[in-house]
């Protein structure tokens, strides 16, 4: 049974998004078609794919973003959640403020 939970994040910027898990057979098809031929990720497909699948609130494509800086922070914001590193991130944050 998948576990499809979802997560507000704000950019700096102060925009906010809705993030959700899209399964774990999801993630391992995502992380697969990111690569090239070679094995390297394309941040263009990365970026694609988290918009398409997910990022849910606001609905966007890779050209809706005027600022490249704000597409990278939610594109990695959205890659960190579905890997799992985003819960390492918080813990680390929660232990620095203790």
């Amino acid at each position: 049974m998948s576990n499809f939970k979802q997560k507000t994040v704000t950019t700096k910027s102060g925009k906010t998004y809705t993030l959700q898990f899209p399964g774990v057979r999801a993630v391992t098809k995502i992380t697969d078609r990111i690569k090239n031929k070679h094995g390297i990720p394309s941040d263009e497909r990365l970026a694609e794919e988290m918009l398409a699948h997910v990022v849910v609130e606001p609905k966007l494509k890779l050209d809706d973003f005027e600022s490249f800086a704000e597409l990278t922070e939610i594109i990695g914001k959205s890659y960190a959640f579905i890997t799992g590193q985003d819960d390492a991130d918080e813990l680390e944050d929660d232990a620095e403020d203790q």
